[in-house]
């Protein structure tokens, strides 16, 4: 008896030792860490992050809004790293003090990723040409918002091989390799946007910059999905307006834009409720901006007005999704007088755009087939300038109907994966008041397809493009410019690519193309003054289509610590469709004639660009681009070619701050057409302060950028506006996101 109460008292203690123990144990284990994981470029949360505890054997992963937590640690010192697929791993120090609760803010900065990978999308797959294409040649996140201006164009000028033509602040479109018109296709969400931008430098792009999720410059194969006209190129905003996925939250964007040169000011709100099965969108912006204070005096009529809103909507099932949305877009903007080619007195321009959009993607889960996507637009746009009196003098009506199907397969014989589909295009034009073009009606029918092969080292794609266009006029006659009748066009377009891999890191690459272009109603049947523009314009019924040849080559680096690309290109187009001062006036109206013609022209030049990491918070960037053009029956020059442009910068980057400084130095112009007059050089200072806070579910990113400090007298040669007043002066912008 006494020995087992001897071994109860022994068991007693040893359960006494053991719960106290535990207690000590758990006491110094009551500390915390709790965070969220972040992107650097967007400030989007990362899921999927593994962070581990290094020697502790302890491994945690973010959830779907980037967030993570550690429970029950020790007193002392910890290393963290993090690491995710899609970016560069990070390791963090931190100390950890007794009973405390710790919470981080982590960012990772994104990498290319050098293996094949699986990409689960609704999109076209990736592939290493997709890959180059994406560093190269598109805009987003934190550089995005950063680099928002006025429109789309002053939004892209700092992008490799792009300029701006404008006639005052608001009617700017961007430029590519020398190229304009409607050889830059400007889309949103791959629909072609409805307007007169590409038919005079005093019409303005119908995109609102500020909700857009990227913009995407599309050149090569992937062109012939929507254009035919391979020597140009495609900017498309990405904005999802039809929702594409169903998210678990609601989510969106709230925002406010300002900048001092023309006193001008931004609110925007977008936001994406998902009720299961159904997801809906709203967008709401509106623009205001005074005169444009250039580095001289004030640019007198040169302000402008917009608001711009959508909605939209799909509903979502196991095979797919479909939906619709309605977008309105108003502007009303000045445009300066005083100058050559401008109407004395400047003139007011109202616009309005309104589009309905119906988009589907059906899911075959399929072995070959993937899946099909129908796309359908209608769109009325209807633009009138004014005169200084108020007098209508010139209006224009169109009504588009656009459609496209593409069907995107997976392995199929040689080819990896690809897109086959056709599209068409109906537009009504009717103009009035003193344009005396005839209304006319147009029809453009489409085949084409882009396939996309692996074979080693080496990636192929290659895409070509049939085209049917008729183009009708209200009635046949015969009038000063010729026989206007009804044109009937049967082009084809090809490109070919290839991609050779040196090393797991170095590429070298070329593309050769065969163009196609049909000349649009107001170059066929033009016949009459422009207001605004201040010319009197005549067309050609017999124009040709225009043909050309591109072909470029390209070498590509990616390594840990330098990007690196170069590419040189040559661009002959048989039939390069222009208008040009005739040097003959209109004595009806006292104005100088401008006529179509079309020539042999030739335009080559060389790109580049590189970014430098010199330390984890330290990176040199730059580019440049230079374009030679020419007619070449003649060797003269081809008019409204930008010159040799170069970019150099520097950023320093710590967790939630970005700091940049940049000079962008432009050579002067000389090499210039019979009537257009020369531009001299110059170069620019600009700056830039970026910060990233984090609120619970909320991010804040703020960008205070200064341009043209030294409110240096400088002028773009593309501006019309360049013979009387240079470009802005110096100019505080002001970016505000809120993420939700």
């Amino acid at each position: 008896m006494k020995r087992i109460l001897k071994s109860m008292r022994i068991f007693k203690n040893i359960i006494f030792i053991f719960i106290s123990f535990n207690t000590i144990t758990y006491s110094a284990y009551k500390s915390n860490i709790s965070g969220i994981v972040l992107d650097r470029e967007t400030s989007l949360p990362v899921p999927g992050a593994v962070i581990e505890v290094l020697n502790h054997n302890l491994f945690y992963t973010t959830d779907k809004n980037g967030k993570f937590r550690i429970e029950n640690l020790r007193q002392g010192f910890y290393k963290l790293k993090i690491t995710h697929i899609a970016y560069n791993e990070n390791v963090i120090e931190l100390e950890i003090s007794e009973n405390s609760e710790k919470a981080l803010r982590i960012f990772l900065v994104p990498k290319s990723i050098e293996i094949n990978p699986v990409v689960v999308t609704d999109k076209l797959h990736h592939s290493k040409f997709e890959e180059i294409s994406n560093e190269s040649s598109t805009l987003k996140g934190k550089e995005l918002e950063r680099e928002l201006g006025f429109n789309l164009a002053a939004t892209l000028k700092n992008e490799t091989g792009l300029a701006i033509r404008s006639m005052g602040p608001a009617p700017a479109r961007p430029i590519i390799r020398g190229l304009g018109g409607n050889r830059v296709l400007i889309s949103e969400d791959g629909n072609p946007t409805t307007d007169l931008s590409s038919t005079s430098p005093d019409h303005a792009v119908t995109v609102e910059p500020f909700n857009v999720n990227q913009v995407e410059v599309i050149r090569g194969p992937k062109v012939l999905l929507y254009a035919p006209t391979t020597t140009g190129g495609i900017v498309n905003a990405v904005k999802e307006e039809i929702p594409v996925q169903l998210q678990h939250k609601i989510h969106g964007t709230a925002g406010i834009f300002g900048e001092s040169a023309n006193k001008g000011y931004l609110g925007s709100l977008t936001a994406e409720i998902p009720i299961a099965p159904f997801s809906t969108r709203i967008e709401i912006s509106s623009r205001k901006s005074d005169d444009l204070k250039t580095s001289k005096e004030v640019l007198k009529n040169s302000d402008a007005e917009n608001i711009n809103g959508s909605i939209g909507a799909s509903f979502f099932t196991d095979y797919g999704f479909a939906g619709a949305s309605w977008r309105r877009y108003e502007l009303k903007y000045g445009v300066p007088g005083g100058f050559v080619g401008a109407h004395p007195n400047g003139v007011r321009i109202e616009m309005f755009r309104d589009q309905y959009n119906v988009k589907s993607v059906v899911k075959f889960n399929n072995e070959i087939l993937e899946d099909m996507e129908i796309n359908y637009s209608r769109v009325l746009y209807r633009h009138k300038e004014f005169e200084h009196g108020g007098r209508i003098g010139s209006e224009f009506r169109i009504i588009n109907h656009l459609g496209r199907i593409n069907f995107n397969h997976s392995k199929l014989f040689i080819f990896n994966h690809g897109t086959f589909g056709a599209s068409f295009e109906y537009r009504d034009f009717t103009a009035g008041g003193f344009v005396f073009t005839p209304p006319s009606k147009s029809l453009n029918i489409s085949a084409f397809f882009l396939e996309n092969v692996n074979y080693k080292d080496f990636n192929f794609e290659f895409s070509a493009r049939y085209n049917d266009d008729f183009i009708n006029p209200a009635r046949e006659k015969k009038s000063n410019i010729g026989y206007i009748r009804d044109r009937i066009f049967y082009t084809y377009s090809l490109a070919f690519s290839a991609l050779y891999s040196l090393t797991d890191a170095v590429y070298i690459g070329g593309v050769i193309s065969k163009s196609s272009r049909v000349p649009t109603i107001e170059e066929l049947f033009s016949e009459g003054p422009h207001l605004a523009a201040y010319s009197y314009e005549t067309g050609n019924p017999d124009l040709k289509s225009e043909t050309g040849i591109g072909t470029e080559i390209f070498l590509y680096h990616k390594f840990d610590n330098l990007y690196f690309n170069i590419t040189l290109f040559r661009n002959h187009i048989n039939y390069y469709i222009i208008p040009r001062n005739t040097g003959r006036i209109n004595y009806a109206t006292f104005l100088p004639v401008y006529a179509t013609t079309g020539v042999n022209a030739l335009l080559y030049g060389i790109e580049s660009q590189f970014d430098f990491k010199i330390n984890n918070n330290i990176s040199l960037n730059g580019n440049v681009s230079y374009t030679k053009g020419e007619i070449i029956e003649t060797n003269d020059n081809l008019p409204q070619i930008p010159p040799l442009k170069s970019i150099i910068g520097i950023k320093y980057s710590f967790e939630k701050l970005l700091i940049g400084v940049n000079s962008e130095i432009t050579a002067s112009q000389k090499e210039t057409d019979e009537f257009e007059e020369p531009t001299a050089g110059y170069t620019l200072l600009n700056m830039f302060i970026q910060y990233s806070i984090v609120t619970g579910d909320i991010i804040h990113n703020l960008s205070l950028s200064v341009d043209n400090i030294f409110n240096t007298e400088y002028r773009n040669h593309l501006s019309r506006i360049k013979s009387v007043l240079p470009e802005a002066g110096r100019n505080f912008r002001i970016t505000y996101k809120l993420y939700f």
